[in-house]
């Protein structure tokens, strides 16, 4: 046995280390800018946390921050809710289509990200397919402005782009599900909304969890979407992040907003996958 543990630690170790050294090497590099300063090209690696300090001390990147936990929350919650009803769906009503249904979902997804993001611009627009959709059935008199370059445009696109990512897990927990715990439940007197309360939404929780840690954690740091349907409304850390990067030339604050970001990402994650395990223990 010490052999083929031996064996097999050295067949994944080179892999294992490339691994490690893609994940971990880009995250020290923004940890040690995040404590340097920086004036247009010259870097100052003197040791300071007055990045850190304007990262939480000035109001604007608070106000962003926040702003982007609100649209990442709001968005993973929408998603799941829209995505738990289509794969319960292709779970327990898919028969033998149920790899079709799959592959349907995914098809929209074979193209580009920023194509879809672009369509959405299209669907919303000012003279796009739903303003021309609602004045065709007579609903409003004129177009409506709030649709596109606002925060309700980013949450719409988000929740589409990764409405498949969040299907996908919670398709699997529901075909893990025992059927004949359903059949007990049935058995004991339980109607189809006690049974799904009692036993399908506890069982499947883990992929409730996944799906929402799988939407909630890129949301936040997506820059492409506020920047291209959100406008100055829909603006969020992560558009911060690459002006710093970019046009101010200044690493070592979007480092420290990185960083900040990063770690209220994963403490908020955190919270959330904690009162959802509590919910399923009183749900028991």
């Amino acid at each position: 046995m010490r052999s083929e543990a031996t064996r097999g630690w050295l067949v994944i170790s080179a892999p294992l280390l490339y691994a490690l050294l893609l994940l971990i090497g880009p995250i020290i590099v923004i940890l040690a800018n995040s404590f340097w300063t920086q004036d247009y090209l010259t870097i100052d690696r003197t040791f300071t946390l007055d990045n850190y300090r304007a990262a939480l001390g000035e109001p604007i990147y608070r106000d962003l921050l926040f702003r982007s936990l609100k649209v990442s929350a709001i968005v993973s919650v929408v998603t799941v809710i829209l995505a738990y009803p289509v794969a319960y769906f292709i779970s327990f009503h898919g028969g033998r289509a149920k790899g079709l249904w799959i592959f349907i979902i995914t098809v929209p997804f074979w193209t580009g990200y920023l194509l879809r993001i672009l369509s959405w611009k299209v669907i919303l627009g000012y003279k796009g397919v739903l303003n021309s959709a609602l004045l065709g059935l007579g609903v409003i008199s004129e177009p409506l402005e709030t649709l596109l370059y606002s925060l309700n445009a980013v949450i719409i696109t988000l929740a589409h782009s990764w409405a498949a990512f969040a299907i996908l897990p919670i398709y699997v927990s529901l075909e893990k599900l025992d059927r004949t715990l359903l059949e007990a439940a049935a058995d004991l007197g339980q109607g189809p909304i006690r049974q799904f309360l009692r036993v399908t939404l506890p069982l499947t929780l883990p992929g409730v969890i996944a799906a929402l840690l799988i939407v909630m954690i890129p949301t936040v740091g997506d820059y492409v979407t506020p920047k291209l349907v959100g406008g100055k409304d829909g603006v969020m850390i992560a558009n911060a992040i690459q002006v710093q990067f970019g046009k101010a030339s200044n690493w070592p604050l979007g480092a420290a907003l990185a960083v900040t970001t990063m770690i209220i990402v994963s403490m908020s994650a955190a919270l959330m996958v904690l009162a959802l395990q509590l919910f399923r223990r009183l749900m028991k």
